[in-house]
């Protein structure tokens, strides 16, 4: 990009010498442990070709966005995760967050919905409806769904372990409305591996876990075009505490491993790939979250033209949702929350992202008021309506800080998937637990820096409040669960039971061999089986994942 003579002028004129006495902290470096200098400029891209690195909007390698637009055409999805408590309760928060402008919903599951226990299980007691919404039937997603049309709706749900049941209820509800599945939108998260590393919502083993993915790719191809089958999730390997390079590489790891098992089933690249997504986190090192989006763009696209053979764009291309990180609300003085979930979220645009989430200033403390679910959408109409930052198609791009750091994160995240491709790949690098260390270490060394002051939270452990006034939370109703309960057993008590039997016992029998079970999971649920006793079928052949002390 530069010629040598001029880079040494450069280093020669403009190198900035620094006293160390006057500075406020002895070293300045990002999540990944990136040195910052004082200043960047054209020595810091030497080897920098703008035409292979770089390129234009909606071409590869797609650092810059892919889509020529970007914004300009259409707005990213803004979409609100929302769900607690019962069916009916979900529906109402739904319809308020569309009237108030949202543009696409986001279910959250509670806890037992997430491992495939139905509501009277012993295992639920005191989780129903707790950290998202109970859905155990036909009629609660029935219910779920009321008066929402769903082709006039994109709908992502955050289910991993029985992402095929869940899929399965919302075509059949869709059905019942008369919607042909090929006007069906939306995702599934459907991302086991991070399961197994970060999150800890798994049901079966991975290599079971990965054929129900690969059913649901060959599936959706077939009878689904328009679904995302996967939502390859960075967001929960962050929330556990890895950082900006490690959320890179393993969720690019993973989507590696999504893709050679699907090649392995007999599908064709160019069917499944252009469905694939991805979830990322939005962290508070705004200049380091928007080289990330950048480097991951980039990464994916030289990972399935290289590795995987493919020249079609639609299959080079990183799409991704997004959402403002969790793990960074504090409970203390929560208003302070809604200035991180801005700046988190001006990364997320300026990054490049196809749908965002904004997360609410009280999350720290219980499931979303009303009220704060509007401050935390009305902060992402404020940026895409009023900012003008949506304007201009990856505005930081050509920044010698902004270049130098998009190809630093880049750098870090392949050396670390050369060491999981070294493992064994990413189903192998998880077997040894190399990412769960990796995650474990990086959570360690951040906690031990707020810990020595070393790393500043507002509010935690600097300019803090004594006897702060606590705010006005949302409580879920400790009688939910019995009357969970009782609605279950009066599904279980007007169905035909006979025909539940059946068609479970055919679902377990087809676990054995190695045709696409979505087929029978759809009949299953029509039948009125319940997620719990679908997801006891397969673990009657699959087992239970058991999971292993990493140190």
């Amino acid at each position: 990009m530069y010629q040598k003579d001029f880079l040494k002028q450069v280093r020669e004129q403009m190198e900035v010498k620094e006293d160390p006495a006057k500075l406020r902290q002895p070293s300045f470096e990002t999540s990944s442990g990136i040195a910052l200098k004082n200043n960047y400029n054209p020595a810091d891209l030497e080897g920098f070709d703008v035409f292979r690195d770089l390129g234009s909007p909606g071409q590869y390698p797609f650092t810059r966005s892919v889509q020529a637009t970007g914004y300009r055409g259409r707005l990213w999805t803004m979409r609100q995760y929302a769900g607690f408590a019962t069916a009916e309760e979900s529906n109402a928060r739904y319809r308020y967050l569309l009237d108030q402008g949202t543009t696409g919903l986001s279910v959250a599951f509670d806890l037992p919905t997430q491992i495939g226990m139905d509501p009277d299980h012993d295992m639920a007691l005191g989780e129903v409806g707790k950290v998202g919404v109970s859905i155990a039937s036909l009629q609660d997603m029935r219910t779920l769904f009321g008066g929402i049309p769903l082709d006039k709706v994109s709908t992502s749900m955050t289910i991993n372990a029985p992402a095929s049941v869940l899929l399965a209820l919302y075509l059949a509800v869709a059905e019942e409305q008369g919607i042909s599945w090929d006007k069906v939108s939306g995702t599934i998260q459907n991302d086991i591996l991070k399961e197994y590393m970060a999150r800890g919502t798994y049901i079966f083993p991975p290599r079971p876990s990965l054929r129900l993915i690969t059913d649901i790719f060959s599936f959706c191809a077939d009878q689904v075009p328009n679904w995302n089958t996967i939502s390859i999730s960075g967001y929960h390997i962050r929330e556990a505490g890895c950082t900006a390079a490690q959320e890179i590489a393993f969720t690019l790891g993973d989507g590696i491993a999504y893709v050679q098992a699907a090649l392995d089933a007999g599908l064709k690249l160019e069917v499944f790939a252009p469905r694939l997504s991805f979830f990322f986190n939005s962290h508070n090192q705004f200049f380091e979250e928007v080289a990330k989006f950048r480097a991951a763009r980039r990464l994916w696209a030289r990972i399935m033209k290289n590795r995987f053979k493919t020249d079609d764009p639609k299959s080079q291309m990183l799409r991704f949702h997004t959402q403002t990180a969790g793990s960074t609300l504090t409970a203390q003085q929560s208003d302070n929350n809604i200035v991180r979930t801005t700046v988190q979220a001006m990364a997320a645009v300026c990054g490049g992202t196809q749908s965002l989430h904004t997360n609410s200033r009280d999350e720290a403390l219980s499931l979303p008021t009303e009220t704060s679910a509007r401050i935390a959408l009305r902060t992402q109409q404020i940026l895409a309506f009023e900012s003008k930052i949506a304007d201009v198609v990856d505005p930081f791009a050509g920044s010698y800080y902004m270049e130098s750091l998009t190809n630093e994160l880049e750098q870090r995240a392949e050396a670390l998937l050369s060491k999981v491709d070294e493992l064994g790949g990413m189903v192998g690098a998880i077997e040894k637990g190399f990412p769960q260390r990796e995650i474990q270490n990086a959570a360690y060394r951040y906690q031990l820096d707020v810990q020595k002051g070393e790393q500043i939270v507002v509010g935690v452990n600097k300019f803090t409040i004594e006897n702060e006034q606590k705010p006005e939370l949302l409580r879920v109703d400790e009688a939910l669960g019995a009357e969970r309960r009782k609605q279950i057993a009066a599904v279980r008590a007007g169905r035909d039971n006979g025909a539940v039997r059946m068609n479970l016992e055919a679902l377990r029998s087809a676990a054995h061999g190695s045709g696409n079970l979505m087929p029978l999971i759809l009949t299953c649920v029509k039948a009125h089986a319940t997620v719990g006793e679908i997801c006891d079928a397969m673990r009657a052949v699959f087992g239970e994942y058991q999971e292993r002390l990493v140190l």
